[in-house]
């Protein structure tokens, strides 16, 4: 299946969105081609064209009006680079043509592919389109002129083709770090603000049974601790307190979040009530047992307040919710810090 999915698009919406556009231009182009072209093809030339144009006009409306995911499943992309380069070497070889305007007609599907679909399907498209090319050469030109025809063009549409390629790869990288400093805190590795906003609207998007449960935590002192040791041990105790939590949450049934300065959530998804003020009671015994290590030896021993609350299946109330349990963390820490404090119901 995997390699199957290596000759899609890239982003099928978009891929599917030009190229009916793309699509579209063509069969104008081809269609108004008679009128400044006069082809001496004969009857065979001029049923291939107008086909051409109603295949050309067909898919246009295809990749318009189909869902894109669909497309994708049927690796139209593919399909319309390989089914374009048929139509072009057939074209050039009723008419004879083997103008330079001729053979820049392959760069249409190769330049949309390299641009949209993935390297596999690139490669294939580009080596059909070299392939067709050659081909057509070799039929209506001597073999030194159809050679060095060939070396000249393909060389330039395999260069052109590379360089999308890369500068593909290249975008994509940027756009996978950005994502995840969106969703990954730098300095915990947690999710962030952002990430658990969106898991969170997930969450009340299909209710699961159980509920929803939601934990925030706020470190105990966490001032003090800066002040007496300086912010480096500061950051040291987050890293710190995010490894514990981390160690004690499983990341398939949760969502553990840094939202901001020390203060941390836990999302519970289908997690009763009960279940998520014990599983609270467990991060506390846990951060408790394990004080900091300084590099001198020295224990700094960590505390953390709880505020734990739900919400039942088919409420989707985010902000009662979070509302809720900051309610019930303020409660926690008025009552001495140190504890777990669950919203009324």
């Amino acid at each position: 299946m995997r390699s199957l999915r290596a000759f899609g698009a890239r982003e099928p919406r978009a891929a599917a969105q030009h190229a009916a556009a793309l699509l579209a231009v063509s069969a104008v182009i081809l269609l108004v081609l008679p009128v400044f072209y006069e082809s001496d093809g004969g009857t065979p030339a001029l049923v291939v064209h107008w086909i051409g144009v109603a295949t050309l006009v067909g898919a246009a409306a295809t990749c318009a009006l189909l869902d894109p995911a669909v497309l994708d499943r049927w690796h139209m992309g593919l399909v319309l680079g390989l089914g374009s380069v048929v139509l072009i070497g057939a074209l050039n070889l009723l008419t004879s043509d083997v103008s330079a305007g001729s053979q820049a007609f392959y760069a249409f599907p190769v330049l949309w592919s390299a641009v949209h679909l993935r390297r596999p399907a690139v490669v294939l498209v580009t080596a059909s389109a070299l392939a067709a090319d050659l081909m057509t050469l070799l039929v209506l030109l001597p073999t030194p002129a159809a050679l060095a025809d060939f070396l000249f063009f393909g060389a330039l549409l395999v260069a052109i083709a590379a360089l999308l390629v890369r500068a593909n790869r290249t975008q994509e990288r940027l756009v996978a770090a950005l994502q995840r400093q969106l969703t990954v805190d730098s300095l915990t590795g947690l999710a962030t603000r952002r990430a658990f906003d969106d898991a969170l609207e997930l969450a009340l998007d299909r209710p699961v049974p159980g509920g929803t449960a939601l934990v925030l935590i706020d470190v105990d002192s966490f001032k003090a601790i800066n002040d007496t040791h300086g912010h480096p041990v500061g950051d040291d105790v987050l890293v710190h307190l995010a490894r514990v939590l981390r160690g004690r949450i499983r990341s398939d049934d949760a969502v553990l979040s840094r939202l901001g300065g020390d203060e941390l959530a836990v999302l519970l998804p289908g997690c009763a009530r009960e279940v998520a003020a014990r599983r609270a009671e467990e991060l506390l015994e846990a951060v408790r047992a394990e004080p900091l290590a300084l590099p001198d030896g020295s224990l700094v021993a960590l505390s953390i307040s709880l505020g734990v609350a739900h919400l039942p299946r088919h409420s989707r109330d985010r902000r009662g919710l979070y509302t809720s349990a900051d309610s019930a963390l303020y409660e926690a820490k008025r009552g001495g810090r140190g504890r777990v404090a669950l919203a009324a119901v």
